[in-house]
């Protein structure tokens, strides 16, 4: 039997893919994908991997909604603390 994975990745590279390649899909279709993908996660008791909460919060950014930005951006933090300072900052130029 296969040990547990760490992360649960589905669906998340895949979306940074084609956020960076810009192919046409715009930030509400890779938004709504990485929610059902954070909504499997949640299903299956598994963690996004760092970096996720982190896209979506950006990707939530280039909509306009603030208040998803910022709770984004504090989950990543919570989840994992070694990105405090990049969020942080983050959240500072967000606030502008």
């Amino acid at each position: 039997s296969q040990p547990k994975p760490l992360y649960h990745w589905v669906g998340y590279q895949e979306q940074v893919y084609a956020h960076f390649k810009n192919d046409g899909s715009g930030p509400e279709q890779q938004i709504a994908a990485l929610e059902a993908s954070l909504q499997e996660a949640r299903a299956q008791d598994a963690v996004p991997p760092p970096g996720f909460h982190a896209h979506l919060g950006m990707l939530y950014a280039e909509v306009g909604k603030a208040d998803q930005v910022r709770q984004q951006f504090e989950t990543e933090k919570t989840l994992f603390p070694e990105s405090a300072p990049y969020m942080d900052f983050l959240l500072r130029n967000a606030e502008r």
